[in-house]
């Protein structure tokens, strides 16, 4: 069979074959070969013990016709709305100028990749793949690093492995600054609408409200907390549960995306509430729209397309062999527009 012949060079330049493989894990040839190509249909320890032995050997996989396309893969739950649009126009635009494809493929939920994904990923063999909120197994991982394919974690929705490339926005300082600038305009009594609750960066932001908060003896109330999901309609569930209470409504609301923002200026409407005469509200992202909403939206601008751009720039770094620093943190910034003012009766 062309399994048994079938070597190749170590980077020390002894050849390795498969059949040699096969004798050192006990495992058969056709294992072997199912293993290193991606097959599905063996056991996760027979995979794991003969990716370690190909490593081990310093086994050099050919590339196949498919990967001299020079494709990256994005890795999206959802990419139909306007923070998804500049994440891809920041992906494309360095892609485009390495003269490099960009495929899209939808994930199976926020915080991973369809389960088919990774097997379908070795058999089209693109440069490397950027995992929008996504983490990946440790089988899968181990996967992708057999076949050479390198990934990003794009604003990691946990804790990324230590041997992982990521990238991400600074949140927990974004979280601080939206926060100070709200007290520094004598608002005192803040809301938050957060992320999804098991995500990194839903959590930084806010921590960092908290944080700031305690620079000014102001303890973190529960009840001025709402769990949003970074979407509008989850704006809007948030900020009624936070106006609702004419009595005990906040005089601001941190919206932990702009996204969400939108949904908050939606609430205010329906309840007649005027913005930012008698609500400030702060957004986080600076999608293109949040300059044209009514009044102009305040907000924390994370890089999106600068981040989008550099996961891009790891890979093709790391396909040409240069060095990379693993984990990037962007800053983010306040972008001051009309949506927040100073408290009436606040001192100055």
């Amino acid at each position: 069979m062309m399994a048994s012949t079938e070597s190749h060079q170590t980077n020390g330049g002894t050849k390795v074959r498969l059949s040699d493989i096969a004798r050192q894990t006990g495992y058969s040839l056709a294992t072997v070969s199912k293993a290193l190509n991606g097959k599905g249909d063996i056991s996760e320890t027979a995979r794991q013990a003969i990716d370690k032995a190909l490593k081990d050997s310093g086994y050099v996989r050919r590339n196949s016709p498919e990967r001299q396309q020079r494709t990256i893969e994005v890795v999206f739950r959802d990419f139909d709305t306007i923070w998804a649009l500049e994440v891809i126009r920041g992906i494309l635009e360095e892609s485009r100028r390495h003269g490099i494809n960009v495929m899209i493929v939808p994930s199976g939920d926020r915080k991973h990749p369809d389960p088919a994904w990774a097997k379908g990923i070795i058999e089209r063999q693109p440069i490397g793949a950027i995992l929008v909120f996504s983490n990946l197994t440790d089988s899968e991982r181990s996967l992708l690093q057999s076949h050479n394919i390198p990934f990003v974690v794009f604003d990691p929705s946990g804790n990324p492995a230590l041997d992982d490339l990521s990238v991400q926005a600074d949140n927990w300082m974004g979280g601080v600054i939206a926060t100070r600038h709200l007290l520094e305009l004598g608002h005192k009594r803040i809301g938050i609408i957060t992320g999804p609750d098991e995500m990194l960066c839903s959590r930084a932001r806010l921590d960092g409200y908290s944080a700031a908060l305690a620079e000014r003896g102001i303890p973190t109330s529960p009840e001025l907390i709402a769990e949003g999901d970074f979407t509008t309609p989850g704006g809007y569930e948030g900020a009624m549960a936070l106006l609702e209470d004419e009595q005990n409504r906040p005089t601001a609301i941190f919206a932990g995306s702009d996204l969400q923002a939108m949904g908050v200026y939606e609430a205010a409407r329906q309840l007649k509430i005027r913005i930012p005469e008698d609500l400030s509200v702060i957004g986080f992202d600076d999608i293109q729209t949040a300059a044209y909403m009514g009044p102009a939206l305040t907000t924390v601008r994370q890089p999106l397309q600068d981040m989008a751009s550099t996961a891009a720039r790891m890979i093709i770094d790391t396909t040409e062999g240069r060095q990379i620093q693993k984990r990037v943190i962007l800053s983010t910034s306040l972008v001051v527009r009309d949506s927040t003012q100073r408290l009436a009766h606040a001192k100055a």
